[in-house]
């Protein structure tokens, strides 16, 4: 069994080391919940100081041509198109998850009642999973419900076997929120594809945490939220991307449905008929976060910091061997208790978290008990809840993980979570 002095000892020897000195870390907190909040880079607060005391307070309403408020959502996206595999001018940051969801499913859907891109009869069938992150899953309801569309939820692993000629698009988080569990995108897409229907990502939990390829996996739409791995602060924009093939469709009325000033083809012209912009830019709607993209911005910039050690791949890495860390930690110490991991074990299957399932003893409580410890985890409720653990290699480290597994064990051992305030649920869980 590995030794806290041996994990201290990878610690120092680990190449990625010098990335944990980006960030504000809480002393005496071991944070294992990067996967819903990424951690505050130390350069945040004085960007936001800046361009508030500076840039608004000095500049004034100048700063949206003279610091470049105006162009953030392109500059931040060309570098979320760096850790995705997309091409520049291909990916804009804006809104949120749920906003760019809709614009995106509107347009596939838009697409198959053309008859899609094998010109097919008209589609009518957004296909899922049943464990998809609910508020896509809300998302793709409304838009069903409003343009005649079914949405069909299957288990993972009756995807493929549910596309058929009537799915117009197949619908998909990369890494499941619940259980970690990561798709081979390319090889899904192609599934789709080989029946005609679209792919639309869900990148919240892989984007910054693992490679991606849109590009090369030949996706069709992808989005993906600011605040989680990369980064952003709670509440940061989201991003968009659209494959170039779709982003300027010759076929009339398929266009993002969101008619925002900002993704007109002249905005400042203030034309009363609304004319598309080329490209990504008609996916902009309304007048962007300046202060959030700030944020964003200093969140990126740690992930772009990993590039000369050997950028996502190196930082997959390190969180695979962190989370096989720990997976090994908890069979060897923490038998007995009833746990069990969800989250799968080969490494092509996993992105950056481990779950875990505990029996009858109430996942909620030990959270809270962990949480008073000092080890940040988080609680997923379902059937059964989950006990959920993030790994960002920028900042996590060997001994931090073995630390909290034994924290883990204790609070099983003594049925610290018996305690009534660990089960006395939170308005945030």
């Amino acid at each position: 069994m590995t030794s806290f002095q041996d994990c201290q000892a990878l610690d120092a020897q680990d190449p990625l080391r010098s990335l944990r000195s980006l960030f504000n870390l809480p002393e005496g907190v071991i944070y294992l919940d990067g996967n819903s909040l990424g951690a505050l880079p130390k350069t945040t607060a004085a960007r936001l100081g800046d361009v508030v005391q500076q840039e608004w307070g000095q500049g004034l309403i100048r700063s949206w041509n003279s610091a470049g408020w105006i162009d953030q959502p392109q500059r931040l996206g060309d570098k979320i198109a760096r850790l995705t595999g997309a091409g520049p001018g291909e990916v804009v940051v804006a809104d949120s998850t749920s906003v760019n969801l809709f614009k995106v499913l509107s347009v596939a859907m838009q697409i198959a009642a053309q008859g899609g891109v094998q010109q097919s009869p008209a589609r009518r069938l957004i296909l899922s999973e049943r464990s998809n992150f609910p508020t896509d899953l809300y998302m793709a309801q409304g838009l069903c419900d409003t343009h005649g569309f079914m949405l069909k939820l299957v288990d993972r692993a009756d995807i493929e076997a549910a596309l058929g000629d009537e799915v117009a698009a197949l619908l998909l988080t990369h890494v499941n929120y619940r259980t970690g569990a990561m798709f081979d995108m390319a090889a899904v897409t192609q599934a789709a594809h080989r029946v005609g229907a679209l792919t639309v990502w869900d990148l919240a939990h892989s984007a910054g945490a693992v490679p991606v390829d849109l590009t090369k996996a030949n996706a069709d739409f992808a989005v993906g939220c600011g605040y989680k791995f990369l980064n952003g602060g709670p509440g940061a924009p989201a991003f968009v991307w659209v494959h170039p093939r779709h982003a300027n469709r010759p076929e009339p009325g398929v266009r993002q449905p969101l008619h925002g000033w900002l993704g007109h083809a002249a905005p400042f012209a203030f034309s009363p008929d609304y004319t598309a912009a080329a490209g990504i830019r008609q996916y902009l709607c309304g007048t962007p976060s300046v202060l959030g993209m700030a944020a964003l911005d200093c969140g990126l910039d740690t992930l772009l910091a990993a590039e000369p050690l050997g950028g996502m791949a190196a930082l997959h890495a390190k969180s695979l061997r962190l989370s096989d860390f720990f997976i090994a930690l908890v069979d060897q110490r923490c038998t007995g208790f009833g746990l069990d991991i969800v989250t799968p074990r080969a490494h092509a299957q996993r992105g950056s978290q481990v779950s875990l399932t505990c029996g009858s003893a109430p996942a909620y409580a030990i959270i809270q008990a962990l949480i008073a410890r000092g080890v940040i985890g988080d609680f997923r409720a379902g059937e059964p809840d989950i006990l959920r653990f993030g790994f960002t290699p920028l900042y996590t480290g060997f001994a931090e993980v073995w630390r909290a597994v034994d924290h883990l064990r204790q609070v099983l051992d003594t049925q610290e979570w018996e305690n009534p305030r660990f089960n006395q649920k939170l308005a945030v869980t």
